[in-house]
């Protein structure tokens, strides 16, 4: 994916070295755009591999508003493994806490949850929510099929309310649906980009998504476009992304989604990737 490369071409030219809580410094750039016409693919990367099949089970997570990170590691996605909910063991670097993290299995109201909870009062992984929150997800959803013209179609997960609480505060924080021309666009926003490792599997994720709103509206697939915010690598992925970057992109892969009857029924292992032949996956660790 041509926009993919140029993004890390861009950081690599430009990009200043910044510090951040990680305590990995980032070369990072203020503000880049991602556009992908969906007619041309699926927008997986090919320069290395991408685990599709994580990207899937962890939207199907969201899509069903969990918060249990015990449901992805059922799914044998670890993920999700390193963070949990500030309520139960606080964030801190020191290796007795990241310990205690990795076995916590809360998460707290993440993404999934605003998704389809805004406004509740969450409680906890295994009890319902206080309150009556609202379905953002499933009001797109049935305004699309009844009004796909419409411009307002938006879903939040950032709730000032609730980041204390939240293992970890949105990254990719909003996303719009519009219709053109009998073609579903989704537009994400998202403030903090870690490119070489989160970037690819955001991009499938809402190449995904976008999909799966598409069949439920009977619509075309449109664009892809992703809003990024502070854009950056971690210093200890440039020798492995500038390797990535000497490989030539091969074609596309396509998505297909069997029986689909709803996005609300629909299960990750539901859609696979066709004709996908990416280069070898690249090793590179995750910052905390």
């Amino acid at each position: 994916m041509k926009p993919y490369h140029e993004i890390v071409q861009k950081i690599l030219n430009s990009g200043f070295r910044k510090i951040n809580r990680t305590g990995v410094d980032t070369l990072a750039v203020a503000g880049a755009m991602f556009e992908h016409d969906m007619t041309e693919g699926f927008p997986l990367l090919t320069t290395k591999k991408v685990p599709f099949r994580l990207v899937t089970s962890e939207l199907e997570f969201f899509i069903q508003g969990y918060t249990d990170k015990e449901w992805l590691k059922n799914q044998n996605n670890h993920i999700w493994d390193e963070w949990c909910s500030p309520d139960i063991i606080p964030y801190n670097h020191d290796e007795q806490t990241k310990t205690k993290m990795m076995i916590e299995r809360e998460l707290g109201p993440i993404y999934g949850w605003q998704w389809r909870n805004f406004g509740a009062l969450y409680t906890t992984f295994d009890n319902p929510p206080k309150g009556q929150g609202v379905d953002q997800l499933r009001q797109i959803v049935q305004t699309l099929k009844n009004d796909p013209d419409n411009r307002r179609m938006i879903v939040s997960a950032w709730n000032p309310n609730d980041l204390p609480r939240m293992a970890l505060p949105p990254c990719h924080y909003s996303f719009q649906v519009t219709v053109i021309n009998g073609k579903l666009n989704l537009l994400w926003n998202q403030r903090s980009v870690d490119v070489a490792l989160g970037l690819p599997f955001n991009i499938a994720s809402y190449g995904c998504l976008l999909h799966l709103l598409a069949k439920e509206a009977n619509l075309g697939e449109g664009k892809l476009i992703g809003f990024l915010g502070d854009t950056h690598i971690y210093v200890n992925h440039i020798d492995a992304i500038k390797m990535q970057m000497e490989r030539e992109p091969r074609t596309l892969p396509k998505i297909k989604t069997e029986n689909f009857t709803s996005i609300f029924e629909w299960k990750y292992n539901d859609s696979i990737i066709e004709n996908y032949d990416p280069h070898p996956a690249i090793k590179f660790e995750i910052a905390v």
